[in-house]
């Protein structure tokens, strides 16, 4: 069992993140989704990108920090696109984290990072939040730290693929995703 912390999308906090939580938790671990967006959502990623500006990034962070507070130390990070990002700018300041799982968007690999940890990307192939050289980046950089790296692409998924509630949703994607996350978390 791991204790995981799910940062939500650009989106907010929606059934998406709660679906992905009761899943994890149906396999036995503990999840956290936190609300760093204050219980705003949004129903477009403009609009979401608006409220994150309203919100600012570093507000962000700090709600996510506090999220974390009271969990252990080797709590996996994990995100839905933007959460990608929240959870590789906090990966640095919590050495201990066990694995991270990053969906929907590539985020640039932070330093410094525990050598040997390990992290699964899960994306759609096209996807203008993992593009291939951001990919290939971020592969580069965990050879070089490493970072032992799994990278998963899904063929004509679309970004949010994982959410059913969304025009993107692939259930055969999304199926074969949640079972390669619940195997790397095994």
């Amino acid at each position: 069992m791991a204790h995981i912390v799910l940062f939500h999308s650009v989106l907010g906090l929606r059934s998406a993140e709660h679906l992905a939580a009761e899943r994890l938790r149906s396999a036995g671990h503990e999840v956290t989704t936190p609300d760093l967006f204050a219980g705003e959502t949004a129903s477009t990623i403009d609009a979401g990108f608006q409220l994150l500006d309203q919100i600012g990034w570093s507000t962000l962070l700090d709600r996510a920090r506090k999220s974390l507070a009271d969990l252990p130390a080797d709590t996996v990070l994990s995100g839905l696109s933007m959460g990608t990002q929240v959870a590789a700018d906090l990966w640095p300041e919590r050495p201990e984290t066990a694995a991270v799982v990053l969906l929907h968007a590539a985020p640039e690999l932070p330093t410094p990072v525990r050598r040997g940890i390990k992290v699964q990307l899960h994306a759609a192939d096209p996807d203008e939040f993992a593009p291939q050289e951001r990919v290939e980046s971020l592969q580069q950089e965990a050879e070089k730290h490493g970072v032992n790296l799994e990278v998963f692409r899904y063929s004509g998924a679309g970004h949010f693929y994982t959410d059913p509630e969304l025009p993107d949703h692939d259930p055969a994607a999304a199926e074969q995703t949640w079972q390669r996350v619940l195997a790397f978390l095994g």
